[in-house]
């Protein structure tokens, strides 16, 4: 049973999303700031956590910037809940570490919806194969990249989609191609957000000189390239 970690300051909501939570068959724990978050963490790890952008103290959106620095914490999946309703916030969120975001007001069945699509793509890759390439090397298994034996933390969105990448090389992909293979059908995605994962992957290869392999096709998408 998949083990759901609720960040939120405002109490009634904690109730509905708990409620919401035990009725999907998740298993749930609640807290109400940052730091109270981290303990819990350190206690268990879980298996997404739900952070509320504004929070007393360290906000939701430090938070998840911090989670995604620390090995230990960096593959956890989030989704920030915020009534912040403009796309520079929305896609502010996604590159400080969100894999997806919920705006409020939300219904409960959406945001059901959303977790079950984050945990989806972010659990159960296809293939087990180590992939390398020019120093470059995925483990699926082991949910591990290194870049010339320099382990990289990557959030699970920025894990699947360069394990989507190289798993197909040279092959050019549209954002909508994308979000089909790497988010999958049918979720709450816009195109938009394909960009902002690939400036967080490329930022994460990059120093090492392996953000090269990612390459823009203009007015087409992108494609992982290994051809010199």
């Amino acid at each position: 049973m998949k083990r759901i970690l609720v960040v939120e300051d405002e109490q009634a909501i904690r109730e509905m999303v708990g409620f919401a939570l035990k009725k999907a068959g998740f298993q749930f724990a609640e807290v109400a700031d940052a730091e109270q978050a981290l303990v819990s963490i350190a206690s268990q790890t879980p298996d997404l956590v739900l952070l509320d952008w504004m929070l007393p103290g360290m906000s939701g959106v430090d938070l998840a910037r911090r989670l995604r620095r620390e090995e230990f914490t960096a593959a956890i999946p989030i989704i920030l809940l915020t009534a912040r309703v403009e796309e520079s916030d929305r896609v502010y969120g996604l590159e400080v570490g969100a894999d997806d975001y919920v705006t409020k007001p939300f219904s409960p069945r959406e945001l059901i919806a959303r977790i079950n699509a984050v945990l989806r793509r972010t659990t159960g890759l296809s293939e087990d194969r180590l992939i390398e390439y020019d120093g470059l090397s995925l483990d699926p298994v082991g949910h591990r990249v290194r870049a010339d034996d320099q382990a990289l933390n990557l959030a699970p969105t920025e894990f699947r989609l360069l394990h989507f990448f190289m798993s197909n090389p040279d092959r050019v992909y549209s954002r909508e191609q994308l979000l089909d293979h790497v988010w999958g059908r049918g979720v709450f995605v816009e195109e938009r957000t394909v960009d902002v994962h690939i400036r967080r992957l490329r930022k994460a290869l990059g120093a090492k000189g392996h953000d090269r392999f990612i390459q823009t096709v203009r007015g087409a998408g992108y494609r992982f390239s290994i051809r010199d």
